[in-house]
């Protein structure tokens, strides 16, 4: 994503039936395909496509890969199906808050035949075969749209962005909290709800695998607090987006090892969670429950 390696994470499971848990973004689709061809599953063999939820940075490369695998279903909560099969609307959404950048961070999303979709209640099973489920949790509070997705073989949980934003080269988490769908109760409960799911290692779309699944978790619920708290301290002080920003960037800057580190890395975790985005998506949610 955006020329990093290491932003956006895909996940296959291999078994009777190969399933791809997350595409990244169409930038990023071909990567995928070679990725994949490099691992034994050629155009015939992808069984299953699964997103955790729509954002750009997960399902952008859903239409490209479903084009790539034309016997792979794609499976995606109810509630986002339809812009998978028409996805003009959630483009010219992305290109009002992204501007030009779009096409950079992310590129175009190609449509998805709608017979090919299957859309997901609140739960769900995908088939991995030889009697292997993923089972799909409804979990909001990032995107109205987020499942998590667990490993009956393995207990695995593909958390999506509902834990936030993890990097492995610090072990810095931090929440993912984007207008317009962030709501604290909602967030708090999808992780309440990952924990009661028991998972035994935790597999963040960005980015990696992290196997203290309880640690993670409540640090995932103390991230969320931290922000929301400073967030409506300047809110209530009456501060405008930026200076927001500014004063919860101020505040929050030690709690990541990242930001200490050089450049790059500092750059990447920015770009992973970016302060701007997070504080809106608060305020957004602030606005609504105490306008």
């Amino acid at each position: 994503m955006a020329g990093y390696s290491g932003i956006t994470a895909g996940y296959l499971i291999l078994g009777d039936r190969p399933c791809l848990v997350e595409t990244g973004t169409a930038t990023s689709a071909p990567v995928v395909r070679d990725a994949l061809a490099s691992l034994g599953v050629g155009p015939g063999d992808l069984a299953t496509i699964v997103v955790t939820h729509i954002h750009l940075d997960h399902a952008g490369g859903v239409g490209d890969l479903a084009g790539f695998y034309p016997e792979a279903e794609i499976v995606v909560h109810e509630k986002g199906a339809r812009h998978l099969a028409d996805p003009s609307r959630l483009m010219a959404s992305a290109r009002m808050v992204w501007g030009d950048k779009l096409d950079v961070l992310f590129g175009e999303m190609s449509p998805t035949e709608a017979a090919r979709i299957r859309a997901l209640g609140d739960t769900g099973s995908v088939d991995l075969g030889n009697g292997r489920t993923l089972s799909s949790h409804y979990s909001p509070g990032h995107a109205k749209h987020h499942v998590g997705l667990i490993d009956s073989g393995t207990g695995d949980l593909y958390v999506g962005d509902a834990a936030g934003v993890y990097l492995p080269q610090t072990g810095d988490l931090r929440p993912a909290t984007p207008p317009p769908d962030f709501d604290l109760r909602t967030a708090l409960d999808s992780i309440a709800l990952f924990e009661a799911l028991g998972p035994q290692r935790l597999l963040f779309s960005h980015y990696g695998p992290v196997d203290d699944v309880q640690e993670t978790l409540e640090r995932s619920a103390e991230e969320l607090r931290v922000w929301v708290d400073l967030t409506r301290q300047a809110h209530s002080a009456g501060m405008d987006l930026d200076h927001a920003v500014a004063m919860v960037r101020e505040r929050t800057r030690e709690r990541y090892a990242a930001l200490q580190a050089d450049d790059a890395t500092a750059e990447q975790f920015e770009l992973l969670s970016g302060a701007p985005s997070n504080v809106a998506g608060i305020i957004h949610w602030l606005d609504r429950v105490q306008p």
